[in-house]
């Protein structure tokens, strides 16, 4: 599951990360990720996004498993993501 693999990426590469994704349409190919990583810590928004876009970049586009990808991302976890809905998995 291409999910799994994403979710397990963002974990190896970034220690201490949260990953919460959901697979919007059902078909494995649309994503939302929302990572939650103290390393983002004085980062802007662009640059955090920027170094997972840069971790995925090999799974995104035209003939690879990811056709799109929605991001947030955090270096302290707001408080809807302490409790994922049943559509997440991850932490």
């Amino acid at each position: 599951m291409i999910a799994q693999q994403v979710k397990e990426i963002i974990e190896n590469q970034l220690e201490n990360a949260q990953v919460f994704i959901r697979d919007f349409t059902g078909g494995g190919d649309h994503l939302e990720v929302n990572v939650v990583w103290p390393g983002f810590e004085g980062m802007s928004r662009v640059r955090q996004q920027q170094t997972v876009y840069g971790l995925l970049n090999h799974l995104i586009g035209d003939g690879k498993p990811i056709h799109a990808l929605s991001m947030k991302t955090w270096a302290v976890a707001p408080a809807e993501l302490s409790r994922p809905a049943d559509a997440y998995y991850g932490i």
